[in-house]
């Protein structure tokens, strides 16, 4: 992240203290280095930069530290990962929120954190009311693909299809530092050419799902149902399970809907930012599926939960069924 991509809360700001909270350490560590050099200077970095862990640091060490001037800067930044290891004792969390209520002039403090359940919610509360605080929650699997467009933009400058990133996130998972290696793998390995594709996905090594879950929704979405029916078996065999299957469906027929009723400026406002890009193949999906035959296949996907929570059947048993059923109303149709 460069100082330009900073959050917009943070673009601004300098000096002072920021607390970056959450369970995402990928993105926060991209935060820390964009503060950094938002601040420093490479010249004079080595001079004006502390890292320390407060799960291994004496609160009077890190007193100390926070206390030292700039040296031939304006800035001095101390950078405290972990915390949480500061909260247990009473000295150490009145010295902390001390510095962080009044911070020396000059002084630059980001501290980093994974709020430990149980924890002390008073002290997390006052360091995130005092400070300039973000939160950053883990990607939902459905946020990735969108993730992985933008970085591949953003950071590498060349466009990646949509499948590839859907492939590449069902393949890799939700550990994003891994799925940026994995993307900086393939950046290099286009060479010149503008464009990731699926078919570079699979040349670098990396081992795709052969269904992947949204391949699976757009099946469905383009009313494929057939290629939809044959897919599900791979799906489940995969370790898909039946209710986040349904979830997940459930989830892109109401997008078809939205579109269809609303049109696209709605359903682009009611998509969280990493899944906008969603807007236009659901536009172009919803114009296949008439507004009754939608509105059946999402009850029928109420029952089909239902049904999964509370039935000895198999989970391929009601989606197979549920897809019949589908299949059974468009050939009357």
């Amino acid at each position: 992240m460069t100082i330009q991509q900073l959050p917009p809360a943070f673009a601004k700001v300098r000096g002072g203290v920021f607390y970056l909270h959450g369970e995402d350490d990928f993105r926060k560590e991209q935060v820390i280095s964009a503060l950094v050099d938002a601040h420093l200077s490479p010249e004079t970095q080595d001079f004006n930069l502390d890292q320390i862990r407060g799960t291994e640091t004496e609160i009077e060490t890190l007193a100390s530290v926070m206390a030292t001037p700039p040296m031939m800067a304006e800035w001095r930044v101390v950078i405290v990962r972990e915390v949480q290891g500061l909260a247990s004792g009473k000295k150490a969390r009145e010295a902390m929120l001390a510095v962080v209520k009044s911070p020396p002039p000059g002084l630059v403090l980001i501290l980093s954190c994974t709020v430990p359940r149980g924890s002390r919610a008073k002290f997390y509360r006052d360091l995130s009311s005092l400070s300039h605080s973000m939160e950053f929650r883990p990607f939902t699997s459905a946020d990735l693909p969108g993730w992985l467009i933008n970085r591949t933009s953003e950071v590498y400058s060349l466009d990646i299809d949509a499948e590839a990133a859907q492939a590449l996130s069902s393949a890799i998972g939700s550990n994003l530092g891994v799925l940026d290696r994995e993307l900086e793998k393939l950046a290099n390995f286009v060479g010149d050419r503008s464009c990731i594709t699926i078919g570079d996905v699979e040349a670098v090594g990396i081992k795709l799902p052969s269904q992947d879950r949204w391949r699976w929704f757009d099946l469905v979405g383009d009313r494929q149902f057939q290629e939809a029916l044959g897919g599900l078996d791979i799906l489940i065999d995969q370790g898909e399970s039946g209710v986040g299957l349904v979830i997940g469906l459930s989830t892109h027929l109401l997008r078809l809907s939205v579109a269809s009723t609303k049109g696209f400026r709605s359903l682009e406002a009611v998509l969280p930012p990493h899944q906008k890009w969603l807007a236009k193949r659901a536009m172009s999906q919803c114009k296949k599926w008439p507004q009754p035959e939608l509105d059946d296949a999402l009850v029928g996907l109420l029952r089909a939960d239902r049904l999964l929570k509370a039935s000895p059947q198999s989970d391929q048993h009601f989606l197979e069924e549920w897809l019949l059923r589908v299949m059974s109303r468009a050939e009357v149709v």
